[in-house]
Order: C-alpha cells, then sequence, then structure tokens
C-alpha cells in the first residue's frame, strides 16, 4: 500500500500527516525534492531534499522522479529510489504531493494507491492559514488561493475525502481508512 494525501496549500497536510504517522508506527514519511527555498525551522533532508534548479534537471534526465510537477513557481518531486527504500523496509510509504503530483502518481500506482484529498474547512478559513503562516507574501498567498480553487475541481480523482476542520476528527477519518484497507 502506498498512501497519497493532497490537497490546496493550506488544507493542513503537514499537522495532518505529522499527527497522522505518531499514532501509526508503519508509516513512513517520502521526503519530496524541490528548489524551493528553505524556510525557516525547516531542514534539508527531513522536511525536504533542498536542491537547486541545474540538480533537479539532472534528476529529472536521470529518470529519478515517480512524478514531478511545477507548482506556485518551483519544483517538486517524488523520487523513485525513496519509495523502493520504503516499501524494501515494509514500510507504508506516505506521498504529501501536490495536486497535480498527486494525478499523476494515481496513474502509475493504480490500485496499491490509497489516494486521499484533504479539505480546508472553508475558503475563509484556507486564506487565514496561508496568512498566518507568515512565510509568503500578499502575492504568493494570491496565487495560492487561485490556484486552490483549481486544485479542488481535481478532487474527484482521489477515493476518499476528508475535510480537515478538526486535526483530531479528520486524523481519525484517515486512521479508519487505512484500517479498512
Amino acid at each position: 500500500m502506498i498512501l497519497l494525501i493532497t490537497g490546496p496549500s493550506g488544507a493542513g497536510k503537514s499537522s495532518f500527516i505529522g499527527r497522522l504517522m505518531e499514532q501509526d508506527p508503519r508509516l513512513a514519511f517520502s521526503i519530496s525534492t524541490t528548489t524551493r527555498p528553505i524556510r525557516a525551522g525547516e531542514r534539508d533532508g527531513v522536511d525536504y531534499d533542498f536542491v537547486d534548479d541545474a540538480e533537479f534537471d539532472k534528476l529529472l534526465a536521470d529518470d529519478a522522479f515517480v512524478e514531478w510537477a511545477v507548482v506556485h513557481e518551483n519544483k517538486y518531486g517524488t523520487r523513485r529510489s525513496r519509495l523502493h527504500e520504503m516499501v524494501a523496509a515494509g514500510k507504508i510509504p506516505v506521498l504529501d504531493i501536490d495536486v497535480q503530483g498527486g494525478v499523476q502518481v494515481l496513474d502509475i500506482f493504480g490500485p496499491e494507491l490509497v489516494s486521499v484529498f484533504l479539505f480546508p474547512p472553508s475558503w475563509e478559513e484556507l486564506e487565514r492559514r496561508l496568512t498566518s503562516r507568515g512565510t509568503d507574501s500578499e502575492d504568493v498567498i494570491a496565487t495560492r488561493l487561485s490556484n486552490a480553487r483549481h486544485e479542488v475541481g481535481l478532487a474527484d480523482s482521489y477515493t476518499y475525502w476528508i475535510v480537515n476542520d478538526d486535526l483530531e476528527a479528520a486524523v481519525g477519518r484517515m486512521r479508519a481508512i487505512i484500517s479498512a484497507e
């Protein structure tokens, strides 16, 4: 089983996945590779593998990615080698990737993939979450909100939908899905 969790920026994927992983030791987080600048508090090799454009393009040319996409003007990808390592160790890989990359992964893994679209409780809450991060400019936030409207239109490609209105309740719903699968 491979677990794909996606949703618009600000849906609470990081908090959701972090809490889920605290409760299930079978899960292993698949660290994405990105060209996005590192944010305060993030650690290279833990939160993301941070690379420059040239390194990302080299990995792309070497067919190192299962999926990749340009999101908010930065490149993101999931390395094949990370997934193989987790599966070989008997873990359930957890992919936290954008909606574009998620659609690619749906086509690649088919029935072994458990796909979940995570929604924020409302547009107002989504905007509040993006603004309260304090990490992005108003232009970036506006782009993320605009992109979110398009991304939720792709939710019907995913098997499960969860509204992240209450973190503990949302994680409880996810644990039930994992048990059912």
